[in-house]
C-alpha cells in the first residue's frame, strides 16, 4: 500500500505554516438551530460544508465529530464523506473524532474504515480509546505506520468521569494516563520532526506537572473557547510541550455562523491569540 509522508511530519509543517489551531465540526442540534437550520440531513450538510468553506484553507486541522453525522444514518455519513474530501482538498488535515476502541480484527476494521487510503472516510488521523489496554490499538498503529496516518489516543480527558480510570494507580505505581503517555513516547521514538501518535489532553484538566507530556508527538487539546480554557492558558497547562499542542476550538468558532465572514473572523482571532500565547 502506498503511503503518505508520515502524519507527524505533515502536521508539524501545517502547524508551522498555518498555526496550530484545530477547528471542530460539531453539528449539535442546538447549533443547527442557532444557524436557522433544520435538524435534518440538509441542515447538517449546509452547516458542515459552510464551516469547510470558511476555514479549511486557513487552519492546520479540522476535526469532525462523527457522532453528529452518524445520527442521521447513511445519508449523514455521506455528508461526512464529502466534508472529509473537501477539507483535504483545501489543504487542512482531517482528524476524525470517532474514539474507536476494540480488539483484534474488530480494531483492524475500525482502522481500515478511517486510515486505509481507499476508504471513503480516509482521514489523516483518528481518535482512539486505549481502555481495553494500549496493546489493543496495535492494528491501528500498524496501519497508521503503513499509510502515513496518525492516531490521537485518549489520555487525560476533561470530562469529570475521566479521572476514575485515567488517574487510577497501577501496581507499578504509575497512573493509567501516565502509562498511556509512556506507550506513545515509545511508539514515537526517533521520529523527526514529530511522531504520528498523539495524546488527547484536555486544556481544562488542571495541573499536569506530574505527567511527562514529552511524547515526541502532538497533543490534541480540547477545551479552548466555550469550555473555559483560553489560549493564554496553554503555556501554563502544557509547559515545555506547548509547541506540540493542537488546541481544538469548536463552539467558540461555530457560534459565529452561519455567515462565512463571521466564521473566518472568529477563526483568525483564535489563531492570532494562540500564536501569541505559544510563540509561534
Amino acid at each position: 500500500m502506498s503511503s503518505l509522508e508520515p502524519f507527524g511530519a505533515r502536521l508539524r509543517r501545517a502547524m508551522d505554516e498555518r498555526g496550530p489551531l484545530c477547528v471542530g465540526i460539531d453539528p449539535h442540534a442546538s447549533l443547527l438551530a442557532e444557524w436557522g437550520l433544520n435538524d435534518d440531513v440538509d441542515g447538517l450538510e449546509r452547516f458542515s460544508r459552510t464551516v469547510v468553506e470558511a476555514v479549511a484553507d486557513r487552519v492546520a486541522v479540522i476535526k469532525p465529530q462523527m457522532a453528529f453525522f452518524e445520527r442521521f444514518g447513511s445519508r449523514g455519513v455521506a455528508v461526512l464523506e464529502r466534508v472529509v474530501q473537501e477539507t483535504r482538498a483545501a489543504g487542512a488535515l482531517v482528524v476524525m473524532d470517532a474514539k474507536r476502541g476494540d480488539i483484534g480484527s474488530t480494531m483492524a476494521g475500525y482502522a481500515e474504515a478511517f486510515l486505509h487510503k481507499d476508504a471513503p472516510l480516509f482521514s489523516d488521523a483518528l481518535t482512539v480509546s486505549p481502555y481495553l489496554g494500549y496493546g489493543s490499538l496495535a492494528p491501528a498503529v500498524a496501519l497508521a505506520r503503513e499509510t502515513g496516518t496518525g492516531l490521537f489516543v485518549l489520555a487525560l480527558t476533561s470530562n469529570p468521569e475521566g479521572p476514575e480510570v485515567q488517574h487510577a494507580v497501577r501496581a507499578d505505581g504509575r497512573t493509567v494516563a501516565a502509562t498511556v503517555l509512556a506507550h506513545l513516547a515509545a511508539d514515537n521514538a526517533g521520529e523527526e520532526p514529530l511522531g504520528s501518535f498523539g495524546a488527547v489532553v484536555g486544556a481544562t484538566v488542571g495541573d499536569l506537572s506530574s505527567y511527562d507530556l514529552a511524547i515526541n508527538g502532538p497533543l490534541l487539546a480540547p477545551g479552548v473557547g466555550a469550555q473555559g480554557a483560553t489560549p493564554a492558558d496553554l503555556p501554563r497547562v502544557f509547559g515545555p510541550a506547548v509547541r506540540n499542542v493542537v488546541p481544538n476550538v469548536s463552539r467558540g468558532v461555530l457560534r459565529h455562523g452561519p455567515e462565512v465572514a463571521g466564521l473566518r473572523a472568529a477563526t483568525e482571532r483564535f489563531a492570532d491569540e494562540i500564536r501569541a500565547a505559544v510563540g509561534g
